[in-house]
């Protein structure tokens, strides 16, 4: 396998765990994936869109689903009534706190075949991934869902 296929196979294992933990919490990885994303504060719709590479379209048939839940709620922006603005319900806020902490705690479990060293570099490559990364570009976004 070449580089681009062990950077597939990696990505494969970590939605997989991913959507296990998800699972537990009887929601969809996209649907855990808003509640995280919003969870400390509100964001707008079209800019969470893009952090998520998603369209619009894709993201308020996500809200919906969502909201039918009551796990997030939708209101029109104090400074420009046509933004629409998106956050946790106090029940999704709760549901948000408890997948963020299971994830943190075992998805870091895809390293426990490292040696201390190999998890140590995982986790410095992992954050220099990310923290470079531009996530507020839908061109950053490949994808259609998260």
């Amino acid at each position: 396998m070449d580089y681009g296929d062990k950077l597939f196979w990696l990505s494969v294992v970590i939605q997989r765990k991913y959507a296990q933990i998800c699972a537990e919490f009887d929601l969809t990885p996209s649907q855990a994936t808003l509640l995280c994303a919003i969870r400390d504060a509100p964001r707008q719709m079209a800019d969470l869109a893009a952090s998520l590479g998603m369209t619009k379209n894709a993201l308020t048939q996500l809200v919906d689903r969502t909201a039918r839940r009551e796990l997030v709620g939708r209101a029109s922006s104090a400074q420009d009534r046509r933004v629409v603005m998106l956050s946790v319900t106090p029940t999704g806020k709760v549901l948000a706190e408890a997948i963020y902490a299971e994830v943190a705690k075992r998805l870091p479990e895809i390293a426990r075949n490292l040696d201390a060293d190999g998890q140590r570099d995982f986790e410095r490559l992992a954050t220099a991934i990310v923290d470079t990364s531009d996530l507020s570009s839908p061109a950053s976004n490949q994808s259609s869902t998260p």
